[in-house]
């Protein structure tokens, strides 16, 4: 029995159609060191970049032939860290530090730049402050303790969800994984939340039913673009 599960983010992706804008707000203004840029592994005419958060944590940006330049908020965007947007999409990034110091130091790094930074503000759980990146990006630089849930959550957002108090005491404990001793076989079906299954059905299925071994083997790319000796 085991309680594995992802221990945080690897990296956030963020789509980009300006690499260069992107990499100098993080690099130089935030203060992130860049760590790869390199032609996206399978896919045509994109590139990859990431800035390191931590020794395993990363933002990461693909800026794609595809991508749209154009903001469009309540849609692409919310308006502000507090504005709707379209289901699915991004809402705004908290990067954490260690403490308050560090919040009002990045608040002071960021209006050096000429960045305009809201805050800080207290939110009991977290010490905030927010600003606007490249591209309509809304940011927050946060610090705080872990989140006590017997204080945060609240019946009545529960009861507004629909989300029962038995139902919420499986959400704050989820079932226990028993991994098998062979492999789980792939689904016959997609899940009912895919909807690009549902709007490709046939060439979903084809990709879905590419074997693991045939797939690690076909799609892996380890080689990195500048050899280092």
């Amino acid at each position: 029995m085991t309680h594995l599960h992802p221990r945080g983010v690897n990296h956030l992706a963020l789509s980009t159609t300006d690499m260069k804008r992107q990499l100098d707000f993080w690099c130089n203004t935030v203060g992130l060191p860049l760590k790869a840029l390199y032609w996206m592994h399978g896919v045509e005419g994109a590139i990859h970049g990431f800035v390191e958060l931590a020794p395993d944590s990363y933002i990461a940006f693909v800026e794609h032939p595809g991508n749209d330049a154009c903001v469009e908020f309540a849609v692409s965007h919310a308006d502000g860290p507090g504005g709707g947007v379209r289901g699915g999409a991004m809402q705004h990034v908290a990067l954490h530090v260690d403490d308050f110091e560090d919040v009002l130091e990045m608040r002071d790094r960021l209006r050096s730049n000429g960045v305009q930074v809201i805050g800080p503000i207290d939110h009991g759980f977290i010490q905030s402050i927010y600003f606007e990146g490249p591209e309509g990006l809304n940011l927050e630089i946060c610090c705080g303790s872990a989140i006590d849930e017997r204080a945060w959550i609240d019946p009545e957002v529960s009861e507004r969800c629909g989300i029962s108090e038995v139902e919420i005491e499986c959400l704050k404990q989820p079932a226990v994984f028993e991994r098998p001793a062979s492999p789980v076989p792939q689904p016959t079906a997609p899940h009912p939340d895919n909807i690009r299954a549902a709007r490709d059905p046939e060439g979903y299925a084809a990709v879905a039913a590419i074997p693991d071994d045939a797939m690690w083997a076909a799609a892996s790319e380890t080689t990195p673009p500048v050899r280092v000796d």
